[in-house]
Parts: C-alpha cells; structure tokens; sequence
C-alpha cells in the first residue's frame, strides 16, 4: 500500500534508520488503518504518501529528538489511532508501551493493531485526568508522549503526572509552538516538570513539526491531575 522508496527517503532525510522489517510492518500499519478508518473515526489522512509523512516519518521523529534509554516505559496518552508511540516502538521494539485512549472502539482497534504487529502493548481505555491518580500508572513511565490537540497548558497536566522523576514528556505540536509554550509555562513548572529543548523539523511542504521535551525534576502534587471541568473552569495559569 504504502511507498517503501518514499518511506526511506523521507526517513533519510531525518537521519532516522529504516531497518530491515520496518517497512513491511508499517504498510501492514497502514492497511489496517485505512480498513479500520472505514468503520470508525481514526484519522483524516488516508493516502498513502500522507500517511507515510504524517503519520509514520511524524511519529518516528520521537525517537530523533530525544535519547530514549534501552527498555524505557513509555506511555501514549490520548494515542487514538497509535501515534507517536506505535511506529517508534516498530522502530526501537526494546520500549515498553502503554496505549492510553478514552475511546473503547480505537482501544479495540489499537489491541488488534498490536497484536498484527507483534507488539506486546498494554492498551488502556481510561480518561487521562483519571488514570493519572491510579497508583498502578501514576509516576511509572520513563516517557510520556501526546500527539493531541489538546493545549501544551493542558497536556501538562494530563500527561507530566505520569513521568517519574528524572523522565521526560515528548508533546509533539505545531511548529510555532512559542505562545503557547510561554502560555504553558506556569502549568509545566507545578506539575514538576520544566522545559528542557524544543525540537523542530521539516518533513517537506505540507508538514512539519515542533517537539517539546520536559522533564521531570520533581514530584506532582497530589491533587494534580484535576478532573477535566475544573482544568476548564480553573486553568493553569500565573495570575
């Protein structure tokens, strides 16, 4: 389905390795998607140059800018149709994954998705301010990462609350990101966490990407992540 030439050239641009398997495993991706997509809402972005730009060469842009130790946890957070975190784990299949979406049909979806590929997930049907304050989640993942639309402010907090101390949240967002990461700042620093790069690439005309890495250098307070209608009634902000 997919281009195995524009897959490699893309990624090669970005200096990102496409080793033996990854591309038979994302075009296996990338019929599932499109066939899915059919029945439920996962994406807007169903031909195949796009979905390998947007959403494949995208995705593994995650494992360019930052050092992801060996073995890291890591957990997506709102993932919807797998993104970032599936094509990074094809690409580095040492990480541990966490599939975290409120939507039990792309949870259902995603547990197909993994099992096709091979990829032994945990996917979790919960809303993040919720599975946040659950032991079993809170503070266990080298790395959190959202591909969301939600604000930086916000995703600060649906997402730092899952870090441990000494990991990082990788948001990936729009590349001129600086209003917003000056909006977020106050909502980053009481989740425990501060700004450590920023991150900008070109995958080509119609996409590109900024990627904000924030680490955790202290514990969350309790009472963070607060339920969805108080972020919206009460934002982060510094007054």
């Amino acid at each position: 389905m997919i281009s195995k030439e524009l897959l490699e050239q893309v990624l090669a641009s970005q200096q990102i390795p496409c080793p033996n398997g990854l591309y038979e495993k994302l075009d296996r991706y990338a019929e599932l998607l499109v066939e899915w997509n059919e029945k439920i809402n996962l994406t807007a972005i169903t031909d195949p140059a796009g979905i390998v730009v947007k959403h494949f060469a995208d995705s593994l842009l995650l494992t360019k800018a930052l050092e992801i130790p060996q073995n890291a946890s890591i957990i997506d957070v709102g993932t919807g149709a797998g993104f970032p975190s599936v094509p990074s784990v094809l690409l580095r299949p040492d990480m541990k994954l966490t599939l975290l979406d409120s939507l039990n049909k792309r949870i259902i979806f995603l547990q197909e998705l993994t099992k096709e590929l091979g990829i032994p997930a945990q996917c979790v049907h919960a809303r993040a301010e919720e599975a946040g304050q659950k032991a079993e989640f809170r503070e266990k993942y080298d790395l959190a990462t959202a591909r969301a639309v939600a604000n930086l402010r916000d995703l600060a907090e649906y997402c730092i609350p899952f870090v441990k101390v000494g990991g990082y949240f990788a948001a990936l967002k729009g590349y001129e990101i600086e209003e917003e990461l000056k909006e977020a700042e106050y909502a980053i620093s009481q989740m425990g966490g501060e700004v450590a790069a920023v991150q900008k690439y070109v995958l080509g005309e119609e996409a590109s990407r900024a990627i904000v890495l924030i680490k955790k250098v202290r514990q969350t307070p309790p009472k963070y992540p607060r339920p969805s209608a108080k972020m919206k009634k009460s934002p982060l902000v510094r007054r």
